[in-house]
């Protein structure tokens, strides 16, 4: 259903949607008009099944957390407790990650217009932050050992590599069918993944240790575990960083989206042209799209705004189905750029 507002001679329209999320034609109008695509949807039963996987593989995680310190402390071996203190990070990690996912379910109000699917972002954020801190701690305490390597029990550190590598494996094929859904769920599986490569660096280094007596292989099988974990967790930061200072979508070309917009029939001028994510596939657009006064006069302006709408569901890299367009006269822009200007 149409709503029409008319206040101060400005007409308002939100644009009603057919059952494929595209706008439906409007009426005539003048001034400036507003359309509003609101196509995005919410899986609550995947939310609800992504987690139940959390929950489980944050159960998992914590029963290796408690065997590694239990078996770093025995053994003395630091590759031992750089995983442990991963499993640790992983463990308050899924526990931030359940608790985001718990958060998106809830619904939009008039405080949080978009619900909580931020969360997810932020989830993600801290996450990362938390990786980064375990693998800064286990290269200063790697350097240290390189110089003085403690003695290492291989047999303890190989028993425990490899109760910890079984229960990573199973985490791992708990989270596989939920990691592409959110950021959230790939910073879940980020982190659990890490954790079953510092598994395998542990049990070859109880390996190398049995076999040949050089105990500093526990140490650099720790800074092994270190350098997989930085890279993966500044990637993640900055993915997550980059929908918080609301960037323009990687996928999306914003120049290319000006200029399909300009070669529309009767669109004299875009600006205001603004993208950015809320959250993982939610992508939002906002433009004020300058149209020939007739427009205005003769019934073509709520055409254009639907055969715009539809263009940027369909046209570009990703699909933006929540877009809020602003359509004006070349007199109103000419009083908007007077009014930025002045």
């Amino acid at each position: 259903m149409s709503e029409h507002h008319d206040h101060h001679g400005h007409e308002h329209h939100t644009t009603p949607h057919d059952e494929n999320g595209r706008a439906a034609r409007g009426h005539d109008d003048h001034g400036h008009s507003h359309g509003h695509g609101h196509g995005h949807n919410h899986n609550h039963a995947h939310g609800s099944t992504n987690r139940t996987r959390l929950g489980i593989a944050l159960g998992i995680t914590g029963v290796i957390f408690v065997a590694e310190v239990v078996g770093a402390i025995v053994t003395d071996s630091l590759a031992l407790l750089v995983d442990a203190g991963h499993m640790l990070t992983d463990s308050v990690g899924l526990v931030v990650a359940l608790i985001a996912a718990t958060l998106m379910k809830r619904p939009p109000s008039e405080r949080h217009t978009w619900g909580w699917q931020r969360a997810e972002v932020l989830s993600a954020g801290a996450q990362s932050a938390i990786l980064l801190c375990v693998g800064g701690y286990a290269i200063y305490e790697g350097v240290l050992r390189l110089f003085a390597p403690p003695e290492v029990e291989a047999g303890g550190v190989a028993v425990i590599g490899v109760i910890g590598l079984l229960g990573n494996v199973a985490s791992l094929l708990v989270l596989l069918g939920g990691k592409d859904s959110n950021l959230n769920m790939r910073a879940a599986f980020l982190e659990v993944l890490n954790d079953a490569l510092g598994s395998v660096a542990v049990i070859v280094s109880a390996a190398v240790i049995a076999l040949t007596g050089w105990t500093r292989a526990d140490t650099v099988a720790g800074l092994l575990v270190a350098a997989l974990i930085v890279p993966r967790a500044l990637k993640l930061l900055r993915e997550s960083g980059s929908i918080l200072l609301e960037a323009t979508p990687t996928e999306l070309d914003l120049a290319k989206v000006r200029q399909h917009l300009m070669e529309k029939p009767h669109v004299k001028g875009v600006h205001d042209l603004h993208a950015s994510t809320v959250s993982t596939e939610l992508p939002v657009l906002t433009a004020h799209v300058v149209l020939a006064d007739e427009c205005f006069t003769d019934g073509h302006s709520q055409e254009i705004l639907a055969d715009i709408q539809e263009c940027l569901v369909t046209h570009h890299e990703i699909s933006i189905e929540h877009c809020t367009l602003q359509l004006e006269s070349e007199e109103v822009a000419e009083q908007h750029k007077e009014h930025l200007h002045a």
